[in-house]
């Protein structure tokens, strides 16, 4: 009898034993599950704070780092890193824009703008980010290079707070863009593109506008200078 009561006790105690991992193990369960979700929803966070160019909002036809005009078989590539608030970089559109359309226009280069944000200091409002993310909408309707020409030729002053977004809006209707350019302008939906394209002028060494490179090769920025590397480089 004795035996018998000492077995149903260790019976008894393995129940109960049991019964108290059950519950142990579905909290183990549930905690996992939590950490799990919280890791997901913080690393959405994160990747929402910390955009990178697995989740960026890039014009159509661009890149993460620039605008590309023209064939990409072109012999001659041209990178040129530009602030729509630099009067130098106005200058050399001026100077040397008609030689880069005629390239263009013939096969022998492509051009890739890059519009950086290094001058938002001198404006009150941002200019410098608002433009260059303008020129992101314009890409997306079609007109960048016409956008780009109307940016330079309605230039303010450095240290003003730059056109307002009805003007950069206006100045896109001018160069034939439809669709929602102005919601586009207006949200500056490319604001983080804006700040890739700086970010990655910067990572390349790229501390002045305008900086101009043919085939990755830093010229002076003169027209003699770009005809001779172009040419050099469709031999």
């Amino acid at each position: 009898m004795s035996g018998n009561r000492a077995a149903q006790r260790r019976k008894q105690n393995a129940r109960a034993l049991g019964g108290r991992r059950g519950p142990s193990t579905w909290v183990i369960v549930a905690v996992v599950v939590l950490v799990v979700f919280a890791g997901a929803v913080g690393f959405g966070v994160y990747r929402a704070q910390h955009p990178g160019t697995g989740n960026l909002a890039i014009p159509r036809g661009a890149t993460a780092t620039g605008v590309p005009v023209g064939q990409p078989t072109a012999p001659a590539t041209i990178d040129i890193y530009l602030d729509f608030q630099c009067p130098v970089c106005k200058a050399y559109e001026e100077q040397s824009g008609p030689t880069i359309d005629q390239f263009v226009a013939a096969g022998t280069a492509r051009v890739i703008y890059h519009p950086v944000a290094f001058l938002d200091r001198f404006s009150t409002t941002q200019y410098s980010t608002r433009s260059s993310a303008a020129s992101g909408c314009a890409q997306d309707a079609g007109v960048f290079p016409q956008y780009l020409k109307l940016l330079y030729a309605n230039q303010p002053p450095e240290n003003s707070p730059g056109l307002t977004n009805a003007q950069l809006i206006a100045l896109g209707q001018q160069a034939g863009a439809g669709g929602d350019f102005a919601q586009c302008v207006n949200d500056q939906r490319y604001a983080p593109w804006t700040q890739n394209v700086t970010d990655d002028a910067s990572r390349a060494g790229v501390n002045a506008t305008p900086t101009v490179k043919v085939n990755g090769h830093e010229i002076e920025r003169t027209d003699a200078a770009l005809r001779q590397a172009v040419q050099a480089a469709a031999k």
